[in-house]
């Protein structure tokens, strides 16, 4: 939408567009982008309002062709603040707007967000609701399942409407200040470095590579990895991604990968190492 100012802002549909794609963050899980392609499309009604230059708008799309994982229920606040951050973008005529910003952010909130919302809709919620539901359930009481479904969706679904809402327009009125008075080059230098920390905080998670080689010698038994873990914890693990990010960003296909890494596995298992 086009206002008389020229400045162009998302309309209210094509905002609830993107909230209610929002469900579909789990419906095109990838091993390299993860949420990242639901992510990317829930944001294509927008995009499409903001940037009506076919090369912008293309521009855009693979600005959020990135990985992402959060939180279900969370998904929606970063989709309100990655909005509100690209009507900023589009808006901007004096160019001090780094559209790196936008990926940085969004980034540096998933981790943070997928600890706090594991925590309460996985850990607590969830657990309440099946605490209080399954015991009626099992009697054939039906006012189980329905108990369940409060418990567990209720929270879930308030969460996702007004953190949507929340994102977008306390994002508009948090970027507004923050980029007049220089504060958004600072934060989007911070955002990044934050990003690298929690990609890096992953890595230890979901990447396994352990050693189980050992010598016997001079009455005592080499242990591998107990030498490798002395000079540095989890480094099998940030060599081998570092290795595999080096080789995607040279073009190596993620599926051709995956199938070096299982080969790999199989030879180095054979062989008595893993």
């Amino acid at each position: 939408m086009t206002t008389m100012t020229n400045e162009l802002h998302p309309t209210k549909k094509s905002l609830n567009k993107v909230f209610w794609r929002s469900y579909q963050a789990l419906g095109c899980y990838s091993y390299d982008k993860q949420q990242g392609i639901p992510y990317l499309r829930a944001m294509v009604p927008v995009l499409q309002e903001l940037y009506p230059d076919h090369d912008k708008f293309i521009e855009a799309l693979k600005r959020h062709n990135t990985m992402f994982n959060t939180t279900c229920a969370f998904v929606p606040f970063c989709l309100g603040v990655s909005c509100a951050m690209e009507e900023e973008y589009a808006n901007d005529k004096s160019g001090e707007f780094n559209p790196e910003s936008i990926g940085a952010v969004k980034i540096a909130l998933m981790g943070p967000l997928a600890g706090i919302g594991d925590s309460f809709f996985w850990g607590t919620f969830r657990l309440i609701a099946c605490g209080v539901g399954a015991p009626m359930a099992a009697a054939g009481n039906i006012m189980g399942v329905i108990l369940y479904l409060i418990l567990n969706l209720v929270p879930s679904t308030l969460t996702r409407w007004y953190g949507f809402w929340l994102g977008y327009r306390g994002g508009r009125q948090f970027l507004a200040r923050i980029q007049a008075d220089g504060t958004l080059a600072k934060l989007t230098d911070s955002a990044k470095v934050l990003a690298m920390v929690v990609i890096g905080g992953m890595i230890p998670q979901i990447v396994s590579f352990p050693i189980s080689f050992t010598l016997e010698m001079g009455g005592g038994t080499f242990v591998l990895q107990e030498v490798l873990d002395g000079i540095m914890p989890n480094i099998l693990p940030l060599l081998l991604s570092l290795v595999v990010y080096r080789a995607i960003m040279k073009g190596t296909k993620v599926n051709v990968m995956i199938f070096i890494l299982l080969g790999l596995g199989i030879v180095l298992t054979l062989l008595g190492i893993m």
